[in-house]
């Protein structure tokens, strides 16, 4: 009994110190967590010729990184990658598209978890220039704004029309909450805002700036108002109040003499120094040379500037969200948004990283982190599809057909709770009875392959408005897969970027009735239902266009990796669910970038749609293929 009763009293007696120990973990815990925030007195202003920091003269050492073109498991790396270069501060554009889907249905989680991404910018040791917009050009889709905008006949974007100004004022009720306690006098990484982007290359409402900046500083914002153009957009794209910076890849001393004559006794600011360019389907790939861009980098810090460098790590137009050049020619954009930037698409060190740290370490007296490692990339087995589903096999995965008598344009088709279609693919069918000349007076937005009882006939596009339709009798299908290829980003055309069929197709000089539209837009939901469908054997003439499916089987721990298709002509392509973007023969890109974190250990589905032609084959490699190349000029 004395032996049962003493197990016991020592029992108790580590009861009590474990619970001991607990009590003072969550005691300190608790108290840590109720520090408050650093004591800062002022945040960046702009009084002087220099920028100063609480009081501290500061030179903006920057590099833009968009959350939304980074796998998010890679945000940190890159992060301090950026640090290890000499960067003090991250910018970011904020995609508004891609926060508000749908009329007033939002989405932060994620990859889209904004907040969580300027925490990280902080943790690593970053300040932050956030740019949200709502307008932000980066060669995105629309330059960021929803699409569904486009469902009002009479919408004015970037203007003081009401139907915009609401649904920005909405956007921004949803998105500023999130950020004000971030900002520098809460204690967090955010030093200063830029007022909308570029305006000055629209400018078609002298009031829309102010609307703009007061939407900001009436919702919280207190940190330093920025705003950003080129030489000819400094003096209409500025608003009072806010600090004029200039966007440009050769430095002229006329435009830095413009800049002081517009704001003397200032800090001078290069808010995109671009240090590389973007590339369209069917170009060349665009690269800066290293000297020339490290030349024009000293010369800008030589004159006491500051500078960001756009981009710092470029990423990728993951999904369908590649934007495109005006509508004269129109030029969709490639998915690769490597830009030739310091870190490459893949997160790699380049000859301009390792030349802009060695440069910027002389503004950190020599003291500057190791640099991370690079991430490791797998060559992959080569794998080939087995199996496929023909277009016209899944049109049972689709909502059912909206039938009207003339067509509709993605953006007013009534789908989606309403929102209309944004991105990928739209079905339009009618019933014929003779054959002629098919003649689309330039209505495809922007690319349609014709179908006539589902055999392929030809493709309508810009270049092409014209097609012959056989002549056979009796009653026949007319079908049209119209892509939308990307809306235009940049320039006084983005009220016209409607895509589908925006007007009347004319068989014999006669207008098509009696349409049935399938919306094709290839969200997660509908390729997770196609992964679980009943999926047939190719045969050896397949239908195109057609998904195809690929299984990849990984043994150890997946890493990243470049996909090679040399023998399929023009599509997209997911793996697992997510979206890697489009690929297309014509180049200049030949390798699609295929992130470690999206892959798993096991079996890996992808899934290819193709739109006329495949050798069913997929290999890997372990370097990225962005084309021929051509010099920035």
């Amino acid at each position: 009994m004395s032996i049962f009763t003493l197990h016991h009293v020592y029992k108790r007696r580590r009861i009590f110190f474990f619970l001991g120990i607990l009590g003072i973990i969550i005691w300190r815990f608790s108290r840590d967590s109720q520090k408050e925030a650093p004591l800062r007195r002022v945040g960046l202003t702009a009084n002087s010729s220099q920028f100063t920091l609480d009081g501290e003269p500061i030179r903006i050492l920057g590099g833009s990184m968009h959350y939304f073109r980074v796998p998010r498991a890679y945000w940190s790396d890159r992060m301090l990658k950026m640090k290890a270069c000499g960067i003090n501060t991250l910018t970011t554009y904020v995609a508004w598209n891609l926060h508000e889907p749908e009329r007033g249905v939002f989405n932060f989680n994620w990859q889209l978890e904004l907040e969580e991404y300027i925490r990280e910018a902080s943790r690593v040791g970053l300040w932050v220039i956030l740019r949200p917009g709502p307008y932000i050009c980066s060669e995105w889709e629309l330059g960021g704004l929803p699409s569904w905008l486009l469902r009002d006949r009479n919408m004015k974007l970037r203007t003081t029309y009401p139907g915009f100004t609401k649904a920005v004022s909405s956007f921004f009720d949803e998105l500023i909450p999130r950020v004000v306690p971030l900002q520098y006098m809460n204690g967090g990484p955010v030093i200063a805002f830029q007022v909308e982007n570029e305006y000055g290359s629209y400018a078609k409402d002298g009031r829309y700036m102010s609307f703009v900046k007061e939407a900001l500083v009436s919702r919280g914002v207190r940190e330093l108002l920025l705003t950003s153009d080129n030489r000819n957009g400094l003096d209409q794209g500025s608003v009072n109040g806010a600090l004029k910076t200039l966007n440009f890849q050769k430095l002229r001393p006329a435009d830095i003499r413009h800049l002081d004559s517009l704001q003397p006794q200032k800090p001078k600011l290069v808010m995109e120094y671009w240090s590389g360019w973007f590339d369209n389907w069917g170009g060349l790939h665009h690269v800066y040379d290293a000297d020339e861009m490290m030349r024009v980098v000293m010369e800008i810090l030589n004159q006491g500037m500051s500078i960001n460098l756009y981009m710092f790590h470029g990423g990728t137009n993951f999904g369908f969200m590649n934007g495109a050049l005006g509508n004269h020619p129109y030029k969709p954009l490639v998915t690769s948004y490597d830009y030739n930037a310091p870190l490459s698409e893949a997160g790699d060190y380049t000859t301009k990283y390792h030349r802009l740290r060695t440069l910027f370490a002389g503004f950190h007296n020599g003291n500057l982190p190791m640099m991370p490692a690079v991430q490791w990339k797998k060559v992959y087995r080569p794998v080939s599809a087995h199996e496929y589903l023909p277009l016209w096999d899944i049109l049972e995965f689709l909502e059912k057909p909206h039938q009207s008598e003339n067509p509709i344009n993605m953006e007013n088709l009534p789908v989606n709770n309403g929102n209309g279609q944004s991105y990928g693919y739209t079905l339009y069918e009618t019933n014929i009875t003779s054959g002629g000349m098919l003649n689309s007076r330039n209505h495809v937005r922007d690319r349609a392959l014709v179908f006539m009882d589902r055999q392929f006939i030809g493709v309508l596009d810009y270049n092409t408005i014209e097609i012959i339709v056989p002549n056979r009798k009796g009653r026949r299908n007319l079908s049209l897969l119209v892509e939308n290829c990307g809306r235009v980003n940049y320039g006084k055309d983005l009220d016209d970027q409607r895509k589908g069929l925006v007007g009347d197709i004319l068989l014999n000089k006669e207008p098509l009735k009696g349409f049935r539209m399938y919306s094709l837009d290839m969200k997660s939901d509908f390729i997770q239902r196609l992964s679980s469908g009943s999926w047939k054997p190719i045969p050896k003439v397949p239908s195109f266009p057609a998904f195809f499916l690929i299984k990849l089987y990984i043994s150890g721990y997946p890493a990243d990796s470049f996909i090679q298709i040399p023998g399929w002509k023009k599509g997209v392509a997911f793996v697992n669910g997510q979206n890697l973007g489009r690929y297309w023969s014509i180049g200049p890109q030949q390798t699609l970038y295929l992130p470690g974190p999206w892959l798993k250990t096991g079996m890996n589905q992808f899934i290819l749609f193709e739109e006329q032609e495949s050798d069913f084959k997929m290999q890997f490699t372990n370097n990225h293929d962005l084309g021929m190349t051509v010099d920035v000029i």
